[in-house]
C-alpha cells in the first residue's frame, strides 16, 4: 500500500455566518483510525469535505500523503446505470484491477443504481472506496441504513484496510465497534 498520512492542524469551519469548530487538529498515519463524534449538524460532514479538500478551511491547513476515497451522502455511483457499469467506471478511473470487496452485491449489479435500498447504496459505496486502492478512507455516516450484520461487515472491512497499513476518518453520530478508534468530540471545538 502507498504512503499514508493525514494531518489537520488549527482548522476552523464556516458555515454562512457561523463557525461550527475551531482550533481542530488531527494526526493519522498507517493503521488509523479517528472517529469524528458529535450530533447531526455540529460538522462532521463539513470536516470531511475539508479533509478531501472539496472544502477549504476557514482557518488551519490540511495536509494529505496518498490517495484518499470518500464515500458521503453523494452517492458518487451514476443513478441511471445498472450497479456493475457503475463500479466499473471507478475500476477504469482508479486504475485497479482488484475485485470488488463482498459487501453483498452480487446479485444486484444488473439494478440500475436508482432503484437500491438506501443500505444496498451505502454498501455500494464502501465497495467502491473498498476497490480504489486509496490508502485513505474518508467515510461520513458509513454505517446509516445498514442493519446490524451488514453494519459489522463494514467495520469489519475498515479493520482489515487499516490493518493492511490504510488510515480511516469515520464522521458518526453512531458508536463504533472498532479497536484503537481515536475519538474527537466536535463538541469540544465548538465556539
Amino acid at each position: 500500500m502507498q504512503e499514508c498520512g493525514l494531518v489537520a492542524t488549527d482548522v476552523a469551519c464556516r458555515r454562512g455566518d457561523r463557525i461550527l469548530f475551531r482550533g481542530l487538529s488531527l494526526g493519522l498515519g498507517r493503521g488509523g483510525i479517528v472517529h469524528l463524534a458529535g450530533p447531526n449538524g455540529i460538522g462532521k460532514s463539513s470536516l470531511i469535505r475539508i479533509l478531501a479538500g472539496l472544502l477549504r478551511p476557514y482557518a488551519g491547513t490540511v495536509e494529505r500523503t496518498g490517495a484518499v476515497a470518500l464515500a458521503d451522502e453523494r452517492l458518487a455511483l451514476d443513478g441511471h446505470e445498472p450497479l456493475g457499469k457503475a463500479l466499473a467506471f471507478w475500476h477504469r478511473i482508479d486504475r485497479v484491477e482488484r475485485e470488488t470487496a463482498d459487501f453483498g452485491l452480487a446479485d444486484l449489479l444488473d439494478v440500475p443504481v436508482r432503484y437500491l435500498s438506501t443500505g444496498q447504496r451505502k454498501r455500494a459505496a464502501l465497495a467502491r472506496v473498498a476497490a480504489s486502492a486509496a490508502p485513505i478512507w474518508l467515510l461520513d455516516e458509513p454505517l446509516n441504513g445498514l442493519d446490524a450484520y451488514w453494519s459489522c461487515k463494514a467495520q469489519a472491512a475498515i479493520h482489515a484496510h487499516c490493518r493492511d497499513g490504510g488510515a480511516v476518518v469515520i464522521a458518526s453520530h453512531q458508536p463504533l465497534s472498532l479497536d484503537g478508534v481515536s475519538v474527537i468530540e466536535l463538541l469540544d471545538f465548538q465556539v
